[in-house]
């Protein structure tokens, strides 16, 4: 189905009634219009697709090789592959409906289906999700540039491996040099489209990271050090069986980029592309994503760690090694300090919404947009100090947050139908999307609680 226009008219005044509904961009089409004196004539195709892109890729990628070890590697590229198509409908109809709706946002899409209610409910899925994410980001990068230390065993970071241990390159001081000098210039961009070079690079750093670990993988194989991986789960019984599910928060998670959508399309120069923008990009990533489990699995096999970089800080067995290792890990690191303005645009915005909702669009008071951006930062900064563990709270945020904003909350839309525009077809896809997130998620919760009180990995 074609993808209507979600532009206003471009000499449409904006009412305060039309913000309230949602109902007009979260940044207008051209700053002269409100004053200001930059022209911006529209984002290209292309740009459109690299920050869609960098939306998608970000820490999951670093989980997926061990989905593989969970599932095995029939199973697990099946699953990449079906959630690809899976978050490609979901968005489909997540527009159809914003078309429909005359919304240029997520939140005026939930909001003229569901009222102030299911709005807000959207607002915090987006708040809970991004910031824990973005947290995510920042102690990855805090663990492989300044080490970590997990059971206690110490796995050196690059600066220390470089540099030998110093106080200015310890965790605290790296990640404080790293929010002033890269996260808060980036973070105080204004328009998303800005970020398309930015965007651009950490795709291609992302596409390094797959390069070197295909290379070293086929160069092990080449040697024959790499033994034949498992092809299927290892399912003994009922709780093996369930542990399988636990893989699904990071699946869900790494497709999730429906809350950048509407402001991708929004600053597009022609909306109309915004259906092959979707498609370009989740193929993209999903190829990426097929490549990186694929080959990290091989590699690694059964010793693959819920995050992939963390097993790059070992001799790899091959010439060059070391050298190799501390590629993959900057390459990767460059990638996530380039995404994070990426995901932290949606976040300012939906946290605005929330305080503000009848305040003038937050591009245009630059008081509000400073004292929430650096809120926000500083809120990010400290949780990434003080939150010691990350991946049982990542898979936690996955199975809540994520798969609503992903899937259930677009299926939802489309079962209330307040247009009536949704086909028979459309309306039993979204429930069994529902069912399947519903149960999938709320096994996979139990089964991550469990293996946290009886402190146990729940993919061992």
């Amino acid at each position: 189905m074609t993808i209507g226009s979600l532009k206003p008219p471009k000499h449409k005044k904006v009412r305060k009634s039309d913000r309230l509904d949602g109902k007009v961009p979260l940044l207008p089409t051209k700053q002269e219009e409100h004053g200001g004196c930059e022209e911006f004539d529209g984002a290209s195709f292309t740009g459109a697709v690299f920050n869609l892109s960098t939306t998608i890729v970000g820490a999951g990628i670093m989980a997926l090789p061990a989905t593989m070890k969970a599932l095995g590697l029939v199973l697990g590229i099946a699953m990449i592959i079906f959630m690809a198509f899976l978050a490609e409908a979901s968005i489909e109809l997540l527009l159809r409906f914003s078309r429909a709706a005359k919304a240029t946002s997520y939140g005026g899409v939930m909001g003229e289906a569901f009222g102030k209610c299911g709005k807000i409910c959207l607002q915090i899925c987006i708040l809970v999700n991004n910031i824990g994410v973005l947290i995510v980001y920042m102690i990855i990068i805090g663990d492989v540039l300044s080490g970590t230390t997990s059971s206690g065993i110490h796995h050196a970071g690059v600066l220390e491996g470089w540099f030998g241990v110093h106080w200015w390159n310890g965790r605290g001081f790296v990640l404080l040099v790293t929010t002033l000098v890269v996260f808060a210039p980036l973070a105080c961009l204004k328009r998303i489209d800005s970020l398309k070079i930015t965007s651009g690079i950490s795709v291609g750093l992302a596409v390094v990271f797959l390069v070197i670990t295909v290379g070293i993988t086929l160069i092990k194989l080449i040697n024959g050090s790499i033994s034949m991986p498992r092809l299927l789960p290892n399912v003994t019984d009922l709780t093996s069986f369930l542990n399988i599910f636990t893989v699904v928060p990071v699946l869900v998670t790494a497709y999730i980029c429906h809350y950048n959508v509407h402001s991708i399309d929004n600053e597009l120069e022609d909306n109309t592309q915004i259906k092959g923008v979707v498609r370009s990009s989740l193929a993209l990533c999903a190829t990426v994503y097929v490549m990186i489990s694929l080959f990290g699995f091989l590699l690694f096999g059964d010793a693959t760690l819920d995050d992939v970089l963390a097993n790059f800080d070992a001799d790899l067995g091959i010439p060059y090694g070391s050298v190799l290792n501390d590629v993959v890990r900057v390459s990767y690191v460059g990638h996530l300090m380039l995404v994070f303005p990426i995901v932290f645009y949606p976040l300012r915005l939906n946290l605005d919404g929330l305080l503000f909702p009848s305040a003038m669009p937050l591009v245009l008071d630059n008081l509000r947009f400073a004292l929430i951006t650096v809120g926000l930062v500083t809120l990010i900064f400290f949780g990434a100090i003080f939150i010691p563990s990350i991946w049982v709270a990542f898979q936690f945020t996955g199975a809540t947050a994520a798969v609503c904003i992903g899937f259930i909350f677009p299926a939802a839309i489309t079962v209330r139908d307040r247009h009536g525009i949704a086909t028979n077809k459309d309306k039993i896809l979204c429930i069994i999307m529902i069912v399947l997130a519903l149960f999938s998620n709320l096994v996979a919760i139990y089964s991550d609680a469990y293996a946290l009180f009886k402190n146990v990995s729940p993919r061992e």
